[in-house]
């Protein structure tokens, strides 16, 4: 054990007789609670600490100097090699009270690391009053390097940090954090050189003490000039930026989704807005209602809407007096008609095989299986007892029991009075308002008061149009089983949802197109004023969009209107692959829609901006970087094909290697042949 110990004082007291091995006495100063003993920890014991360690309570401390004797390890990472230089690094740490006696301290010393903290103002302004005059009178040939410590508070929580201080501890104001720049004048008015450490992120520590060893080396390099290996050391070099630690993600606090009470919806049958068309009960009550609703709601208003009411398709003859339907392709709507007329036929298929109607049909007495009848699936089936009305219009007794006829006519709107043309459907005369009322609140909301009085008359209504769901609701209703209806609730929505989305889709039942940026989409007014204020206004005010069919969107792409519409109708957000996140969050912003905000900001924090793809990173190039450069190229083309003056037009091919070879051998030649050439001189005088 003695010859242990024994060996490894020896192996201390070697670096300082060591030929080649230079050994450098730095020591490092500055006020109290700066970080000088945690520096030099980090350096000589490789010491790592969290923040919340290091903010607990200051105890003033020195690193023994002893150190070197007593710990192999310490002695170990004191050796380094700079710029091919062997060096023992030996620190000595000091006590930052002003009055402490630091004489002994200077002593011999080849370096003084000048420390203080950029988290307190007076510790700078102590370098220039009290610290570089105490250094400059004990060892006034000495380097010093000035040190900003604590880097990581600049970038730090301070209301955090000031929480797991100490209770007594004076709080860090964010006025007192120092800039980079305040401890690069100081350094520049002392004519030394500036650092930033921090032992929490670990930078800047092997930067200090490398730089404060050529520092020394280079001030014994001129006391000693003899020594050749000390040549080759360089100046204190420039340090490299501190790159911030990434913030942490914002806290994105989705708040609550909009109400799913339907009182939106309802509130429609109240106040009409938009409403495009008029349910005739009685031969005197009408009550105006919107196709999107209805059609979306039930499967038989969904085949009256999208029945073909053009004469001259059906190929029966004109009414007497009636106009031809020649005479509306002047009307602003024809062209909305003429496409779903066009259309009627794919679309009956289509919505037969897409919407998930489970509702059986009752055809004559008895009762069918489950499905759609044929009548109802089958808009263009003529005969049967349909008859037609003069203009734009049929006869449907004999089609269903719940209509008598439907017709296009001119209306007055209720709300703006003025005349437009509008679906007018009679029904049949055992449907009474009250209940009828009832019915269509079902079809807006899918909710029915288990107060209502007329519950066998909603129940023949519903038997009329084919609403199965409803009828249930009734039976339980009756049956004291209205808890049940909170399924049927549900089930109603989500077949909604599905029927609204293929509307969307299909621009189906459409009275508005928004002209976007790169084409454009039709939409449907009566959902969005019952699901965006922003729309309500624009549609139910005293504005030109209430009225036309079109609506310009500036600075708007299809991909993020049918993100928010799809939103609007459904509820939900779905991201697609040419969906710009950030354009959705402008737009959303832009129609007062905070929880979509949310949502895609969410969305964004988790998936992260799409820049490459994989497929794309595949051949080591992105087609999006290539595209880029390609637009850079033909956006500056004159920049690129323009010739240089002296140049002409085209720039002179660079020589190959051959004829560079040739050229050399040839002008070798010509200076041979100079010196064996000479000159006849001529002795004659």
């Amino acid at each position: 054990m003695l010859l242990f110990l024994r060996s490894q004082l020896m192996d201390s007291d070697m670096d300082y007789e060591r030929p080649n091995v230079e050994t450098i006495k730095c020591v490092v100063v500055g006020d109290n609670a700066v970080g000088k003993t945690r520096l030099i920890c980090a350096r000589a014991c490789n010491a790592t600490l969290t923040q919340y360690q290091l903010l607990a309570t200051h105890v003033p401390t020195v690193w023994a100097i002893d150190q070197y004797r007593v710990c192999q390890e310490v002695l170990e990472r004191s050796r380094d090699v700079v710029d091919d230089v062997s060096v023992s690094l030996r620190l000595w740490d000091t006590f930052g009270d002003h009055h402490k006696d630091r004489r002994f301290a200077y002593g011999r010393s080849d370096v003084v690391v000048l420390c203080f903290s950029i988290a307190n103002p007076n510790s700078l302004h102590h370098v220039k009053t009290m610290w570089y005059p105490e250094i400059k009178h004990f060892c006034p040939r000495a380097p010093v390097i000035l040190v900003g410590c604590q880097l990581d508070l600049r970038y730090a929580d301070l209301e955090a940090v000031n929480r797991a201080r100490r209770p007594l501890a004076r709080p860090i104001k964010p006025n007192e954090i120092l800039p980079p720049e305040k401890g690069r004048e100081v350094a520049k008015e002392l004519g030394i050189p500036y650092y930033e450490t921090s032992v929490v992120a670990q930078f800047g520590i092997k930067d200090v003490f490398d730089n404060a060893i050529r520092a020394a080396l280079i001030s014994r390099r001129h006391l000693q000039f003899w020594k050749s290996h000390l040549r080759n050391v360089q100046r204190p070099l420039l340090q490299a930026p501190f790159l911030p630690p990434k913030p942490p993600p914002p806290i994105i606090v989705v708040p609550d989704p909009p109400s799913s009470s339907e009182e939106c919806p309802a509130h429609l049958l109240e106040d009409p807005l938009c409403a495009d068309v008029i349910l005739v009960l009685q031969e005197r009550v009408r009550i105006f209602a919107h196709k999107i609703y209805l059609s979306t709601s039930s499967s038989k208003f969904y085949d009256l809407f999208l029945m073909d009411l053009s004469e001259g398709e059906l190929g029966g003859p004109s009414g007497p007096g009636g106009p031809r339907p020649e005479d509306h392709r002047g009307h602003p709507d024809h062209h909305y008609h003429h496409h779903h007329h066009h259309h009627h036929g794919r679309d009956f298929l289509l919505r037969a095989a897409s919407f998930d109607v489970c509702e059986s049909v009752e055809e004559g007495g008895g009762s069918g299986p489950a499905g759609l009848r044929a009548s109802t699936s089958d808009g263009i089936l003529r005969g049967n007892g349909t008859g037609y009305l003069p203009g734009r219009g049929r006869v449907l007794s004999s089609w269903s029991r719940a209509f008598v006829s439907i017709q296009e006519e001119m209306a007055e709107d209720p709300l703006t009075y003025k005349s437009r043309l509008m679906v007018v459907v009679k029904m049949d005369n055992s449907i009474q308002p009250g209940p009828f009322r009832a019915v269509l609140k079902y079809l807006y909301t899918g909710e029915l008061d288990e107060n209502e009085r007329d519950l066998m008359h909603i129940a023949h209504i519903a038997e009329l149009l084919e609403v199965f769901d409803l009828r249930m609701m009734v039976a339980n209703i009756l049956n004291n089983e209205a808890f049940m209806n909170q399924e049927i609730t549900k089930a109603f929505h989500v077949r909604r949802t599905n029927r609204v989305k293929e509307c969307l889709a299909k621009g189906t039942f459409s009275d508005v197109t928004f002209i976007l940026d790169d084409g454009t989409i039709s939409a449907h007014k009566p959902l969005l004023i019952s699901s965006c204020d922003w729309m309500a206004a624009m549609f139910g005010g005293p504005f030109v969009e209430s009225s036309t069919r079109e609506v310009v969107f500036p600075y708007t792409s299809k991909s993020c209107m049918r993100a928010v519409l799809e939103y609007l109708y459904t509820g939900m957000f779905t991201s697609s692959p040419d969906l710009d996140d950030m354009k959705l969050i402008i737009l959303a912003n832009r129609l007062c829609l905070p929880h979509l905000v949310a949502l895609t900001g969410s969305l964004r924090r988790v998936l992260g901006p799409t820049v490459l793809s994989p497929a794309d990173d595949s051949a080591g190039c992105s087609p999006s970087w290539v595209s880029l450069w390609q637009a850079q190229v033909k956006r500056n083309r004159t920049q690129f094909l323009t010739p240089h003056p002296l140049l002409g037009p085209f720039p002179p091919p660079l020589p190959s290697f051959f004829s560079l070879l040739f050229l050399l051998l040839f002008l070798l030649l010509l200076f041979h042949l100079r010196f064996l050439v000479l000159p006849e001189t001529d002795n004659k005088h």
